[in-house]
């Protein structure tokens, strides 16, 4: 019989939409990779998957009703168990043989090979190919177990004994091979050829499927379903931007919400409401959030990308008069403005300075106090950090920010939307008089939130964000509240990306072990000095995200394990790096210098000091003192300078008064003396390659 298609369908209740997404790709993917192990799959197979709200679906090209018959070695046993003086066989390989379906007519042409140290009798048969409805039973038993399901739901069967337990109740299976039903079990039901329609748009009636290949239309002329995840996505999409584009305007962009929205409709209707223009006097960021959040809107931005009053809503219906539902989703969002307004006036009628008292009765953490012992943290932090960039005046308005940005905490809006702490803080220091480089800090200091984030916009927001970031990482470590593998419940690693970030692309001028030094005096007896192991953990951080940035790891490698504490400077020292890997003279350098780094660590004694001229006797040492003196001439005041590239390319003329020295000059010469005035001159060598970074890390 030739490959035909295959058609699986589970018809359960409303699936999580949040999950839809991911749980029908792991339906099929599982179901995929099962058959194709189990050889059903032909090789140009094609799978389709199917996720709507309610069902989840593969559709699978080339599947055979069985498998290809394949040829074993099965092993038996040890040649000296199996047969006797003679060569026979004895009662243990004749019982090994009847339970593999042969017998002792097949003893001659078994097969001898040595397997481990024992040479054992080996049957050559041939395996039967799995039948489609056991490959598929496994395979399904395989996927329902695998399921990435968020939260498992306990219910009873039709019985009224046996309980099942999965993400929804399940009411239907469907499996077909082409036009034939394939009777798997799962569940507590057996597969046949029905499935339903959209819950209100179809006519009520089981649908039955005529052959795997006809589900996707039959499903979308008779139930009124567009299966198709990825096609009812884009039916949406294009339905909210032709919406939009007749009002002459877009849509919010929200790739999460787009495919919430997804998992929530079987047939989109894409509906134009309006609400109340009094309500745009709230920000724009409480508006947009309650209509997602609450609502699953999607608010309509004007061309300059303002907040209007037209939002669009996609029904699940397509009724002829949609009036209706128009209706019923304005009234349903007016509350929720009203709400909104209504925190809003309520929060401006006090000062950010006035809620301040309140912070010190909100719990931080049992170990470092309340939130009213951070505040101050961070403020001395802010204030010491800002004189350090930019002195008295802007440690005066990072002190005043720091001093302020968690008061919004305690509004009402952010107690009901706490995704705008931050930004409620903006706008209330504005309301108050604050000057907008301290309301604007306010706003910013959770940046970045994310990768890719913004940075705060002006530096008073650098000050207060870097000093929240320093004392969250300081203050964690310092009591041992580290992350360890998948686990990072406080964030530490996006704290930590923030603050390098920030370092990095601002070019702030400040060292990293002088901020910790700064942050640690502010818990006082709180923590143990936890500077090594963060200092390990930023490092770690960085190499991180210079890999992503396309860095090779020996060129990140060679820059970070001299810990360059001004990480302003690392990209420069990376580039230099790839410059100076690029000459024809680094590999040679590169080895010479790791050479070099082993015979320092292996010498006794102190090292270092002035070379003393009149003890360097041999030729090649005096060349190689001369041109590193030459050299260094040039590439200090390069790399004083921050010309790192220049610098070491200088280096590279290095490479043949190195060779040579390495080929004619025993550097342990037994003479004491000799031997530490040649280790002082690698010593100073050594130093100037390794400026900028630990050129060793090179070498191949």
């Amino acid at each position: 019989m030739s490959p035909q298609s295959l058609l699986i369908e589970l018809f359960v209740e409303e699936l999580p939409p949040k999950s839809l997404k991911k749980l029908g790709d792991a339906f099929g993917a599982v179901l995929v990779d099962s058959l194709k192990a189990q050889g059903l799959v032909g090789a140009n197979a094609v799978a389709t998957t199917f996720a709507s709200p309610r069902r989840l679906a593969l559709h699978l090209t080339e599947v055979a009703a069985r498998g290809v018959d394949k040829a074993v070695l099965q092993k038996l046993v040890p040649v000296s168990v199996g047969l006797d003086a003679q060569g026979n066989a004895t009662p243990v390989l004749l019982k090994k043989l009847a339970a593999a379906g042969a017998d002792a007519s097949v003893v001659p042409s078994l097969k001898r090979a040595v397997d481990g140290k024992a040479e054992t009798l080996f049957l050559d048969k041939i395996e039967p190919g799995v039948v489609l409805l056991d490959g598929l039973q496994k395979a399904l038993d395989d996927t329902l177990a695998k399921l990435p399901i968020p939260k498992v739901m306990t219910y009873q069967l039709a019985d009224g004994w046996s309980n099942v337990k999965f993400v929804r109740p399940a009411h239907g299976l469907c499996a077909l091979h082409g036009s034939d039903i394939v009777p798997v079990k799962a569940l507590g039901l057996v597969a046949n050829r029905q499935t339903m329609g959209h819950r209100f748009e179809s006519s009520g009636q089981a649908i039955v499927v005529r052959e795997a290949n006809s589900y996707v239309q039959q499903l979308e002329q008779e139930g009124a379903v567009l299966a198709s995840f990825a096609a009812r996505r884009a039916e949406v999409e294009r339905q909210l931007q032709s919406k939009a584009k007749a009002e002459g305007l877009v849509p919010i962009d929200d790739a999460a919400l787009l495919d919430e929205v997804t998992g929530l409709v079987e047939r989109p209707n894409v509906l134009l409401c309006r609400f109340e223009e009094e309500f745009l006097a709230v920000p724009p960021e409480c508006l947009i959030l309650t209509m997602k959040q609450n609502q699953k809107y999607f608010p309509l931005l004007d061309a300059k990308g303002t907040l209007t009053n037209k939002f669009l809503v996609v029904s699940n219906i397509r009724p002829v008069d949609a009036s209706a539902v128009i209706g019923g989703n304005e009234r349903v969002v007016r509350p929720r403005l009203a709400d909104a307004k209504f925190f809003f006036d309520q929060d401006r009628k006090k000062t950010l300075a006035m809620r301040l008292p309140g912070l010190a009765k909100v719990v931080y953490h049992n170990k470092l106090g309340t939130q009213g012992d951070r505040v101050e943290r961070v403020r001395t932090l802010s204030r010491s950090i800002g004189t350090v960039l930019g002195g008295e005046a802007l440690a005066l308005q990072a002190e005043r920010a720091a001093q302020l940005a968690k008061a919004d905490l305690l509004t009402d809006m952010v107690g009901e939307f706490p995704e705008l702490q931050g930004i409620m803080g903006g706008y209330y220091a504005r309301h108050d008089g604050e000057p907008m480089a301290i309301a604007e800090a306010i706003e910013d200091h959770y940046k970045p939130r994310f990768a890719g984030d913004q940075l705060p916009r002006n530096m008073v927001g650098v000050c207060v964000a870097l000093a929240d970031k320093l004392e969250t990482l300081v203050g964690m470590f310092g009591i041992g509240q580290v992350p360890t593998g998948d686990k990072d419940p406080f964030a530490l690693r996006r704290h930590a990306l923030g603050a390098i970030r920030m370092l990095v692309d601002k070019q702030l001028p400040i060292a990293l072990d002088q901020l910790i030094a700064m942050a640690v005096p502010v818990f006082g007896a709180l923590i143990t000095n936890p500077a090594a192991a963060l200092q390990e953990f930023l490092f770690d951080r960085l190499a991180s995200s210079l890999k992503e940035q396309g860095y090779t790891a020996q060129e990140i490698e060679a820059v970070t394990s001299l810990r360059p504490q001004r990480l302003a400077e690392v990209n420069k020292r990376l580039s230099a790096v790839r410059a100076f890997a690029a000459l024809p003279e680094a590999a040679s350098l590169a080895a010479a210098n790791k050479r070099i780094g082993n015979i320092l660590k292996k010498s006794e004694g102190a090292i270092g000091g002035a070379v003393r001229t009149e003890l360097l006797v041999d030729a090649k040492e005096q060349e190689l003192h001369a041109a590193l003196a030459k050299v260094a001439a040039v590439a200090e005041p390069k790399f004083a300078a921050g010309d790192y590239q220049g610098g070491l390319v200088a280096c590279a003329a290095l490479r043949g008064p190195v060779d040579a020295f390495f080929d004619t000059v025993m550097v342990n010469a037994e003479d004491l003396a000799l031997r530490q005035n040649r280790l002082a001159l690698l010593s100073q060598l050594h130093a100037l390659m390794n400026r900028v970074a630990d050129l060793s890390k090179l070498a191949a």
